[in-house]
């Protein structure tokens, strides 16, 4: 017998639903409530449960309703819904991925990277503007240390082929000697020449920069990401003053014995809690606070936006309450609308050759693990473009497995788990989508006609049914608290579902109405599926 497909709590509807009212009573409420309701042409039965009143939808409507739906609604389906229709179309600035030049793009900027654009490709399905800003690190100290570096050990050619590498390479060759007092005086005075827009200086500086960018491109194209905007600490160093001057202004700063410049956040302004915006020696050298505090009013100056999302590492959260409350001292109420989604840290990432350096590193070792796997599995033979579909699959089981959790939550990766093509991973989504698509390719597409829904009965065909049936509560989920674990679950539980069904309801050798019939229901699910694959950035592959 199927479960059945809505249920209504006593309990929260009920006047008078304080703690003692008692589960017997509950029971005897839903039963009164029960015996007064009628079945109609939609509902076609009514029961009770503890406490709760349970309809069963008529087979024959759940069938055609929801087939109906999904193939007219197509990729949109879901986010047509009417949970979405109250819902204010809005503008949203999303800050994400923000390496840092000549450092390491590590595995920290993959959570920030891929969870940024599941946040913005899920904005912009449900109707919502996006600018996705990528807030680069390409300012500071280190730049000096890199530029006499690079007068050291750099080389041309290798910058231009190689940027992301070589940079790496010479600042650690530098850094061998970043305590020496001749090397400290040989950076900081390449620093003030940066500062001062020394010409040659400044031409090294942005040669590193525009390779650095380059580079990033290719391997965001890898991740099926891009980005309306390369910005950066650099773009707002003047800009950094006078928020100072602003902040003098307004009689918010202050500074201690020794000359740092703080504001007081504190609610009875006895700073107990303070956030420093200067240091003592008057120079921006460089509080990141100040800089982004510039940056976020010039973004808002410039796109007016309803909302700003920066996504980073837990670590940052700090840094970020600071930000939001200082704006706010400020007289900025638009504070208010921003916010830091925060990710916990991946921990035992590791390739074959060890620890990982490159994001790079990463995107290859999944792309050859699989590429193996594929090539020892007796069905590969026939597949058009191997390495694409193994680079696809690879970062089907990376999403996947970063997903799964509450984004705040650290966890221990683990390839063997990431790449199994059994049980709740990235793989088995892939695989269920190139199952799927293969059906339609061998049978052609269904036509969906009244007859043939109502061979729709056996419990595999309801299940499948009514999980579509959900898919709009899932995408409403997810789009209040941000987090893709909503999702992810549902993707997987309707990938379990269609296997089951794929294997009890064959489409081979039945009457024909029957095999239409199920066509639909398989390509629904393979619709529901991609559309969802997408939203987490999984490009859905067609062939295994």
């Amino acid at each position: 017998r199927n479960v059945s497909d809505f249920q209504l709590s006593i309990a929260s509807v009920i006047e008078d639903s304080s703690n003692d009212c008692l589960a017997q009573d509950l029971h005897l409420q839903a039963q009164k409530i029960a015996e007064r309701l009628k079945c109609d042409a939609v509902v076609s039965e009514i029961s009770t449960g503890p406490g709760t009143v349970n309809f069963t939808i008529n087979r024959e409507v759940l069938a055609k309703t929801v087939l109906q739906q999904v193939l007219k609604d197509g990729s949109e389906y879901g986010v047509k819904s009417e949970l979405f229709s109250a819902m204010p179309r809005q503008k949203a600035v999303i800050e994400f991925s923000s390496p840092n030049i000549a450092k390491k793009f590590h595995i920290g900027h993959l959570r920030s990277t891929i969870v940024g654009n599941f946040i913005a490709n899920l904005k912009v399905a449900l109707g919502h503007e996006v600018v996705r800003i990528n807030y680069l690190g390409d300012w500071g100290m280190q730049f000096g240390l890199l530029g006499i570096g690079f007068q050291s050990f750099g080389n041309k050619e290798k910058l231009e082929s190689n940027p992301l590498q070589h940079l790496f390479e010479v600042y650690v060759q530098i850094n061998k000697a970043a305590e020496d007092e001749n090397t400290k005086k040989l950076a900081k005075d390449f620093f003030r020449k940066l500062e001062e827009h020394d010409e040659q200086t400044l031409s090294l500086w942005k040669q590193f920069r525009d390779f650095s960018i380059e580079e990033y491109i290719q391997i965001y194209k890898r991740l099926g990401v891009h980005f309306d905007e390369y910005s950066g600490e650099s773009f707002y160093q003047e800009k950094a003053q006078e928020v100072l001057k602003m902040l003098e202004d307004k009689g918010l700063l202050q500074k201690t014995i020794k000359g740092t410049g703080i504001v007081d956040l504190s609610e009875k302004k006895d700073l107990s809690s303070v956030s420093t915006v200067m240091r003592s020696d008057g120079t921006s050298l460089y509080i990141t606070r100040q800089v982004n505090l510039a940056a976020a009013i010039d973004r808002m100056n410039k796109h007016s936006c309803d909302t700003m999302i920066y996504v980073t590492d837990k670590s940052q959260s700090n840094h970020f309450q600071h930000l939001f409350q200082i704006l706010k001292l400020m007289g900025y109420d638009w504070a208010e609308r921003c916010q830091h989604v925060s990710f916990g840290r991946v921990q035992g990432m590791k390739t074959r050759r060890g620890e990982v350096i490159f994001l790079e590193d990463v995107l290859n070792e999944a792309r050859s693990r699989m590429l193996q796997n594929m090539t020892s599995a007796k069905t590969t033979k026939e597949i058009q473009d191997p390495l694409e579909t193994a680079e696809k699959i690879g970062l089907a089981a990376l999403i996947i497995q970063d997903f799964q959790g509450l984004l705040s939550s650290d966890y221990q990766f683990s390839w063997e788990r990431a790449l199994q093509s059994r049980g709740d991973t990235g793989v088995f989504l892939q695989y269920t989508h190139a199952r799927l698509h293969s059906l339609e390719q061998m049978h052609g597409n269904a036509e969906l006609t009244d007859a043939n829904v109502v061979c729709l009965q056996e419990p595999g065909a309801i299940s499948v049914l009514q999980h579509l049936l959900r898919y709009d509560e899932v995408l409403y989920r997810s789009s209040q608290d941000l987090q893709p674990k909503h999702i992810v679950s549902y993707l997987l539980t309707l990938s379990h579902l269609a296997a089951v069904a794929h294997k009890t309801l064959p489409v081979k050798g039945s009457a024909p109405e029957v095999a239409q019939a199920r066509l639909c229901l398989f390509q629904a699910a393979r619709s529901v599926l991609a559309s969802g694959m997408k939203l987490l950035g999984i490009t859905p592959v067609t062939q295994m």
